[in-house]
């Protein structure tokens, strides 16, 4: 697995699978190290989609208490910019899955880091340097074959 390199002056836009990885510690931890790494050192763009999916598996899955879950929240939105769904980005994720077949939840967040103008996309859960539009980057962290 080829170490991920954060670019400077580029927007991220952080997938759910990657969040996960970054607060639930589990046998992948060369997985969660990076994880935390690409949270730590990125300019992070984020939507009210991931805010959800993240706080349903982390009660799921990670036992998060709602004081927990309030404090997750308060600290997202303290930290990153978050962006709330909209008409125009739920008509483009049609777009998308139309064009390109991602998953519902995937052309969702590939429209919102679209409108967000996010340079790349980092999620395991989709094609590892597949270029959306000219204009978007999706980065799977935990490829072997990183650009």
């Amino acid at each position: 697995m080829k170490e991920f390199k954060v670019q400077s002056d580029s927007i991220y836009f952080i997938d759910t699978n990657i969040w996960l990885y970054s607060f639930i510690q589990s046998q992948h931890t060369k997985k969660t190290k990076i994880a935390g790494a690409i949270i730590q050192e990125c300019d992070i763009v984020i939507s009210t989609q991931i805010v959800n999916e993240m706080c349903v598996n982390l009660i799921k899955k990670a036992h998060f208490s709602e004081s927990d879950i309030q404090k997750l929240i308060t600290s997202l939105f303290r930290k990153f910019t978050i962006l709330e769904l909209s008409r125009s980005i739920l008509s483009k994720a049609s777009q998308i899955r139309e064009k390109h077949s991602f998953s519902f939840w995937d052309s969702i967040v590939a429209a919102s880091a679209l409108d967000c103008d996010a340079d790349f996309l980092i999620s395991e859960d989709m094609q590892n340097n597949f270029n959306l539009e000219s204009k978007l980057t999706i980065v799977n962290p935990f490829s072997s074959n990183q650009s």
